[in-house]
């Protein structure tokens, strides 16, 4: 216990000799390059100059102070725009109105040694005065910087943990939106998030698929690019190359510009900081490299001393995003009298002017600046700075209990903490119009100008606005490009194409080409009986079941419809010779009805032959109906019609035959079998054979008849129209049942073939039978592998055939013994009884 409260004690003493203790400030003092004193005091770390000269570090003696030179004109006014705002902000009744601003501003001379030595500067203040003990206070209570996100992250991370608010007016890297490690990091800019979409944006607006990537190797430069390619990479836009270099790299320089020359994309996207861009654009111009659409950022793109005749040759055309133009009034007059009267120290000698040499020779180069104004409407983020040093005015001003009536409470201690907590409540307008806060992270809504590289006709050059981007819109409503006030790379007036490869046509669809980015494929022509109807289509679209490809396979149109018609070449000679066999049938019919009474026409029931005629005819007529485009009438015709006719003409061949073997029997001594088959039998047989195929059909047609069916399956451009069978057994048995009587008429008449007689007319139905069964079986096979209307010339093929075959083969003896052998056509010659006479 009591060795418990002797360390208790003994860190008490510790702390309390801690808090006593004696400030005493290690090294040199660093100076601001700028200062006034106030109330309150706001500092600025700015790049006022670019170049840094390291002294030589032998060890032997103490290094001499840094030098710097290079004035970088940029960073210089926005120095000035600070130290503007603060006297506008001191001279107003209504803004802290019984407190002043000072403020210091350091120069960090474009260099992170330099930076880290001002930043260290702004929070331990001047030199200590003898005595005075440490109170643990910054000295500031907001630093406006830097300009570069880099530089900005090193002073965040450095004053983070004193809680020392930063508000940059430049620094966009998306890095510093992170809360966590910048919780008192705040910016009048918007974060590069916004900037990498819509750079992205404007490539997709343009059409460009194929494009280079530049960028600075630095954080602003690395994240920036990272947002780019993440976004256009959704978008469909390839990255041909993506190269980055620093500064202090020529080498990394001159590869990137090598690798721009060696390029095929005419699009550069060049996300590259202020200094780095001057460095590309030096060689660009020094190599003449020309032809590039370059695409730019807010960092380089409205910066008035990169354009210059020699640059404009190579980065004339160039298009941007640039912060909005405000020109605030009395600056212009500011920069050229009362600043260098009031603001700037060693414009005036006096005194000793030895003394003066030491003290104001590093002011000398800013001198030289002394009556130049020319470039200040083109300094754009000068109402950043602006913006920042209201900011923290007004957070101070709320801090301070400010009001109108009472003024400010002067003996409140302001802590920077208390500043952070402020700046994140902040709401206020600006007297240009803008409203300043920010949000959740620290940051302000984008809003920019899209700017083009232009020439005018007196030689001079502007940056034109062409169009804008503003995050507060609805999405669809962010982004605005005026295409038509552009000039392109060039000075051309008509937009420069940058594609790995064309579009390719409705049609056609894209391949990727192996091992190369999506942006580059081959255009391969769609299937037969696919489409694609839009350009640059990545699959073609299969034409629905009835529909087929044109022959530019862009649009997909009713397949062709096949049938056998009456006006194609085949319909029409099967027409003929189905009108043909009507019309010889008709002349047999006509010349057996003038000859009905001769024994060749009497002979085997001239009844039954007339009847065959008929039958003849009906089957050379049916072979019509299976002509032309089928319906559900047709369909049903043809197929039983055909069956029907088919079975009443085999039924009059079959009583032909048994007529002849009756015959024969009849003439055998005691025979009396022709009275149980005579002309009532016959007839009556007729009838019975045909009713049967008649029920049949009837059945066929009850249960499942045949119907036109689209038949889209064995062609796939056109659609067969055709006659589906309905019940395949019904159509079977129709044909099963003709080849039955077909083949019990060929038997019979094959038993009758060698009877005494002189005109035998069983040796005709043999043979004709003989035509009729080789015609059907050949039929059947045909029938089946024939495609489309193919398939119904091969049936009414067999069925002319066989008609033909019947017609001749019975008809046609007789025809010739009535015409050309008359003096056969007695009773005796066709019983067989004529003698042969011998001379």
């Amino acid at each position: 216990m009591l060795l418990f409260l002797y360390t208790l004690l003994l860190f008490h003493h510790l702390q309390t000799k801690v808090e006593n203790r004696l400030c005493r400030m290690m090294g040199e003092a660093k100076y601001p390059l700028l200062s006034k004193d106030g109330d309150v005091t706001i500092g600025g770390i700015f790049a006022i100059h670019s170049k840094e000269t390291l002294p030589s570090f032998e060890f032997k003696q103490k290094p001499q102070p840094l030098s710097c030179s290079s004035v970088n004109l940029r960073d210089f006014r926005l120095a000035q725009i600070m130290i503007f705002a603060i006297e506008e902000i001191n001279r107003s009744e209504d803004l802290l109105p019984n407190i002043s601003i000072g403020y210091r501003i350091y120069d960090t001379c474009g260099s992170r040694l330099s930076s880290m030595s001002a930043t260290m500067g702004l929070m331990n203040g001047p030199e200590f005065a003898l005595g005075e003990t440490c109170t643990g206070q910054s000295s500031i209570h907001a630093i406006i910087g830097e300009t570069e996100s880099s530089a900005t992250v090193i002073l965040s991370r450095t004053t983070g943990p004193f809680k020392i608010p930063v508000i940059s007016h430049s620094a966009s890297c998306e890095c510093l939106s992170n809360r966590k490690d910048y919780p008192s990091f705040f910016r009048t800019i918007a974060s590069d998030y916004h900037q990498g979409r819509a750079l992205a944006y404007i490539v997709k607006h343009l059409g460009w698929s194929w494009v280079g990537a530049v960028n600075s190797d630095n954080d602003y430069g690395n994240y920036g690019m990272g947002i780019f390619l993440n976004t256009a990479q959704k978008e469909g836009i390839c990255v041909e190359y993506s190269v980055k270099f620093y500064r202090t790299e020529p080498e990394k320089l001159k590869k990137v510009v090598d690798t721009i020359k060696k390029s095929t994309a005419k699009v550069i996207v060049a996300f590259v900081s202020f200094i780095e861009m001057g460095l590309l654009i030096e060689q660009l111009t020094v190599q003449n490299i020309t032809g590039f659409q370059i695409i730019g950022v807010e960092g380089w793109i409205t910066s008035k001393n990169y354009i210059t005749s020699n640059s404009f040759n190579v980065l004339g055309g160039s298009l941007g995003l640039a912060l909005r133009k405000i020109n605030f009034e009395g600056f212009s007059d500011y920069v050229i009298k009362a600043f260098w009267d009031t603001a700037f120290p060693c414009s005036h000698i006096e005194g000793n002017v030895s003394q003066y040499a030491v003290s104001c020779m590093r002011y000398q180069d800013l001198l030289d600046l002394k009556n130049y104004n020319e470039d200040v409407p083109e300094h754009r983020y000068s109402s950043h700075v602006y913006k920042a040093v209201h900011a923290v005015a007004h957070s101070l001003h709320n801090l301070l209990k400010c009001t109108q009536q009472e003024s400010c409470d002067k003996s409140l201690v302001i802590e920077p903490q208390q500043v952070v907590e402020a700046l994140k409540k902040i709401n206020f307008t600006v007297k240009f119009g803008d409203r300043v806060w920010f949000d959740n992270t620290g940051a302000t809504i984008a809003h920019y100008e899209v700017v083009n590289w232009q020439q005018e006709s007196d030689r001079s050059f502007l940056f034109k606005p062409v169009g804008y981007y503003d995050a507060s819109l609805p999405p669809d409503q962010r982004f605005v490009l005026n295409t038509e006030n552009i000039i392109w790379a060039g000075g051309h007036l008509e937009k420069p194409s940058s594609v790995c490869s064309n579009s390719c046509p409705p049609g056609t669809r894209k391949a990727a080409q192996k091992g190369r980015p999506v942006c580059c494929y081959d255009c391969i022509p769609c299937a037969e009986g696919e489409i694609s109807n839009e350009t640059d289509s990545n699959n073609c679209k299969q034409c629905p079941g009835e529909y087929w490809s044109n022959a530019e396979k862009n649009k997909c149109v009713l397949k062709a419809v096949e049938f056998l018609s009456f006006t194609e070449v085949m319909g029409i000679v099967l027409v003929f010779f189905s009108l043909f066999g009507v019309g010889l049938t008709v002349l047999v019919a006509i010349l057996f009805y003038s000859k009905k009474d001769t024994p060749i026409v009497k002979a085997n029931n001239s009844e039954l032959s007339f009847l065959l005629l008929f039958s003849l005819t009906l089957c050379f007529l049916c072979s019509l109906t299976f002509i032309g485009r089928p319906t559900e009438w047709s369909c049903m015709l043809c197929h039983t019609a055909f069956g029907i006719t088919f079975v009443l003409c085999i039924s009059c061949v079959l009583g032909k035959t048994i007529v002849v073997l009756i015959a024969f029997k009849a003439t055998l001594p005691g025979s009396n079998v022709m009275k149980w088959f005579g002309p009532a039998q016959q007839r009556l047989s007729v009838i019975v054979f045909t009713l049967i195929q008649v029920l049949i059909c009837v059945l066929w047609l009850t249960i499942s008849p045949p119907f036109p069916y689209k038949n889209m399956k064995y062609y796939k451009e056109k659609v067969i129209i055709e006659c589906s069978l309905g019940s395949t057994i019904g159509f079977w048995a129709v044909l099963g049942y003709i080849g039955i009587l077909a083949v019990l008429c060929f038997i019979l008449a094959f038993l009758a073939r060698t009877l005494p007689d002189n005109f035998n007319e069983a040796k005709f139905i043999t043979f004709s039978m003989l035509i009729f069964c080789a015609v059907w079986i050949t039929f059947i096979p045909a029938y089946v592998s024939s495609p489309g209307k193919f398939t119904v010339a091969v049936e009414i093929f067999a069925i002319l055939a066989s008609s033909f075959g019947l017609l001749f083969c019975i008809f046609a003896p007789k025809c010739y013994i009535i015409l050309f052998k008359p003096e056969k056509n007695t009773k005796k010659h066709v019983m067989g009884k004529t003698s042969t006479k011998s001379h």
